[in-house]
């Protein structure tokens, strides 16, 4: 997979893109990884996991490091620094593929709440996966109104995350008119899937399912 250096806002980011060869019309797929400050890059494995399964469903992809992570430059910006990272790696995957008519964006933990951030400044955006939203941690009433329909994906055993904050955000998001909130939880998962068999694998399924099904559909 080529690794790709690119500009971000705050010197060169770090990232790795995976396009559909012959596909210029491919729709794309950016994945945002977890926390920077608790050792959160874009070689996570769940990271890594939702990249492939997005290629393998025909989107041209890219993951990337936020600011400060592996050799993209700059530092931790809570928050506010890593979504412009996110604005950045997704302008350079379009400009990359200016064919595409279809774009999402998924994320992990962290890297969940910057995407759903990055949906409300995106008209564009098609569909989103958010796998483990730490809705105890930060506030998600920028979703007003929720623009995109998506996925939420937890594990019932998370303690990062607890799946009753989880809740509480799929039923304020759910109350929204227009849009369409799947919600899935994988049984005695904790917040990183650490079971490849039992865990991960139940999740990527889930995931690869509700996004086939979405592609099928014209609807947002």
């Amino acid at each position: 997979m080529p690794e790709l250096i690119f500009p971000g806002p705050e010197g060169r980011l770090e990232g790795r893109y995976h396009p559909q060869p012959g596909k210029p019309d491919a729709p794309l797929a950016i994945v945002l990884h977890p926390h920077p400050q608790f050792g959160g890059t874009m070689n996570n494995r769940v990271v890594y996991n939702l990249h492939y399964a997005f290629h393998k469903m025909g989107f041209t992809v890219m993951r990337f490091n936020f600011r400060g992570v592996g050799r993209s430059q700059g530092e931790f910006d809570q928050g506010i620094g890593e979504l412009s990272d996110a604005a950045s790696a997704l302008d350079y995957l379009q400009a990359m593929n200016p064919n595409s008519k279809h774009c999402w964006v998924a994320g992990f933990s962290f890297g969940a709440w910057i995407g759903m951030q990055l949906l409300m400044r995106r008209p564009e955006i098609t569909g989103f996966i958010s796998v483990a939203p730490p809705a105890n941690m930060y506030d998600f009433s920028f979703l007003a109104p929720c623009p995109s329909s998506g996925l939420i994906v937890n594990g019932t055993a998370d303690r990062v995350a607890p799946p009753k904050d989880t809740h509480t955000l799929v039923g304020k998001l759910r109350e929204q008119k227009g849009i369409t909130i799947t919600h899935e939880e994988i049984e005695g998962a904790d917040h990183f899937f650490r079971d490849d068999e039992a865990h991960m694998k139940p999740m990527i399924n889930l995931v690869q399912g509700y996004v086939r099904r979405r592609l099928t559909e014209s609807t947002r």
